[in-house]
């Protein structure tokens, strides 16, 4: 990889880190659910006004929208809401890679290899150090929501490998259209039908602002910006190559998360969050591929929040 494209995979690190930040900024003003519809929403319609669709089987895009953009969403800004540290949420979401691989495993028949086998195992430990610091300072279940996001990315990721489009961007923009109405009708079941609308309306008020920002950091930065270049840089190399970078958000959103809303994460949650990182890892070290299965099992992108 050149030095240029390091920087760009470094870029990329920084604003998926900081669009943490983004999504608390979001949800000290809008509720939950419906600020995860609202995100999907002002992305879809200049999608569907612009961008053409993909060429790939509607279910799997339906498979993609409903696990990385309607689930994972659903999961991890309910846990945030609830009480999950912004910078241990951009950590504890990075069990999207094991869980991709158990997937792949179940649901494809994918071969583990012996370090993948190792690196779960790992991940796992981690993990359950993870909760178990947790259960004793605070509620549990902002982890296991958390977890729940992990695994609800690593089936969207299955629908995307699924898809195999070679027009990933183009996939991507169009996986955002499917999850705003799944997302407002959870809204109003779950948090009224007059929660988002009066939300919206006072945005121009109190923490109103800011919240607007952290939305349009989203959608710009995070999501077109971010991805974009994300894109670009499978394009132009492996996935083994570029997706290490991945498993750097954790320490800008982390540090960002110290520095702006001085979350302070214990020692063990710290450790419990390396050991997930190097067992993510772990799980995505190449290996040999045989010919037969590359038509079937191309690498999924993964895209950040």
């Amino acid at each position: 990889m050149t030095s240029r494209d390091r920087l760009l995979g470094l870029t990329v690190v920084v604003l998926w880190g900081l669009n943490f930040l983004a999504i608390r900024a979001g949800l000290d003003h809008f509720p939950p659910f419906f600020f995860a519809a609202l995100r999907f929403f002002v992305i879809a319609i200049p999608v569907i006004l612009f961008v053409p669709r993909p060429q790939v089987p509607l279910k799997w895009l339906l498979v993609y929208g409903l696990g990385f953009g309607v689930c994972q969403f659903a999961f991890l800004f309910w846990a945030m809401h609830v009480g999950m540290p912004t910078g241990l949420a951009s950590l504890v979401l990075q069990s999207s890679a094991p869980f991709t691989v158990v997937l792949g495993a179940v649901l494809l028949r994918e071969r583990l290899r012996p370090t993948q086998v190792c690196g779960l195992l790992v991940a796992m430990a981690g993990m359950t150090l993870i909760g178990w610091d947790r259960a004793q300072h605070a509620a549990l279940l902002p982890v296991a929501l958390t977890l729940l996001a992990g695994l609800s990315w690593a089936l969207g990721n299955i629908g995307n490998r699924k898809a195999a489009s070679d027009q990933p961007m183009r996939l991507m923009l169009w996986m955002c259209v499917i999850p705003p109405l799944p997302m407002l009708a959870l809204s109003i079941g779950v948090e009224g039908p007059s929660a988002g609308w009066n939300s919206l309306t006072s945005s121009l008020e109190g923490n109103g602002p800011l919240a607007l920002a952290g939305l349009a950091y989203i959608v710009i930065l995070g999501t077109v910006a971010g991805s974009g270049l994300w894109t670009a840089l499978l394009s132009r190399y492996p996935a083994g190559t570029v997706a290490p970078f991945s498993l750097l958000v954790p320490i800008v959103g982390i540090g960002a998360s110290w520095l702006v809303l001085h979350e302070e994460p214990s020692v063990l949650s710290l450790i419990g969050g390396a050991v997930v990182i190097a067992g993510a890892a772990a799980t995505q070290v190449s290996g040999k591929v045989r010919p037969s299965t590359l038509s079937h099992s191309p690498a999924p992108a993964r895209v950040g929040v």
